[in-house]
């Protein structure tokens, strides 16, 4: 458009030049000459827009946004609209207490108030995108800035609104997550009706005030170690378990051993115990007396 401009300027002071003065004449043919090709430049230039991976164009005429988007790639339009080229990519919108991790400078993280009346501070970030129908309609409602204007602002509004179902200690450990869900349900549909999709919501930090903090510990503290205690008692328990068992299976392998063994079992095995050493070379039995106790005697190397 501007190419444009300049142009119809060259060729505008072309047409005021004196022409009866010869020595204007070339200059006034010269303008006219590069004045038109100015245009025709301007008019090409302006007719082929370039729309970059990961956005779209929104056409804009004499103030009218039109539905028709441009997508990515060379288009061709008229050389009189206006194009705003807008990011449907995944964004992300931080809202933090630390200097410069923000979107914003300073401390930027949402401070609420809890069930039990305690300030919590809480650091967020969001990610959303455009969804690529809907530009038009932002572009028309809301404009470009709808970080500022809708992303911002309605986060912030319905994390405090939410968190005030639930007490600093469950913020800090049990319901962590039962409280991002909920935020995140509250936040999409408010997004949808905007034109934008709300892809994740994380909360990145949640910081109580130092005495609800230390108390919170203590209590945490002494939870894992009565835990640990239960543990060892039942690892006890089951010890004490295997030791019974052990020793009452031992038991009745002594009553049943006792049982078996009658006077006639036991002179049977005395006499094959007597058997194999009457058959060995090396030693002579001899049975003294009328006791049943041999007296074994080592016949080796003539020895008696």
């Amino acid at each position: 458009m501007v190419l444009i401009i300049i142009g119809l300027l060259f060729i505008v002071g072309a047409v005021f030049i004196n022409k009866e003065k010869e020595e204007f004449t070339k200059l006034k043919k010269g303008l006219r000459f590069f004045g038109l090709a100015v245009v025709v430049l301007g008019v090409l230039t302006s007719c082929i827009k370039q729309i970059d991976a990961g956005q779209i164009g929104v056409q804009s005429l004499f103030g009218k946004v039109s539905d028709n988007i441009l997508t990515s790639g060379l288009n061709t339009v008229n050389p009189l609209v206006d194009i705003k080229k807008v990011d449907i990519k995944t964004q992300n919108y931080t809202m933090s207490g630390v200097h410069d991790e923000g979107d914003k400078e300073g401390d930027d993280a949402i401070r609420v108030l809890t069930a039990d009346g305690l300030e919590v501070v809480i650091d967020l970030t969001v990610l959303y995108r455009v969804l690529s129908n809907e530009a038009p309609r932002i572009m028309r409602e809301t404009g470009l800035d709808y970080r500022d204007k809708i992303v911002r602002p309605l986060t912030r509004t319905k994390i405090r609104d939410n968190a005030v179902y639930y007490t600093a200690i469950d913020l800090y450990s049990t319901k962590r997550d039962q409280f991002q869900t909920r935020i995140f349900k509250s936040i999409e549909d408010d997004f949808k009706k905007r034109g934008l999709v709300l892809e994740q919501l994380l909360v990145r930090n949640i910081t109580l005030p130092t005495n609800v903090k230390t108390s919170i510990e203590e209590k945490i503290k002494a939870e894992q170690e009565a835990q640990k205690m239960e543990f060892v008692l039942q690892k006890e328990k089951q010890e004490a378990e295997r030791k019974r068992v052990e020793a009452q299976g031992i038991a009745d392998y002594q009553r049943i051993i006792s049982a078996g063994l009658s006077d006639k079992q036991l002179q049977y095995e005395n006499i094959q115990v007597m058997k194999g050493l009457v058959t060995s070379p090396n030693s002579k039995v001899i049975v003294m007396g009328k006791g049943s106790t041999p007296v074994i005697l080592d016949t080796k190397d003539g020895k008696n």
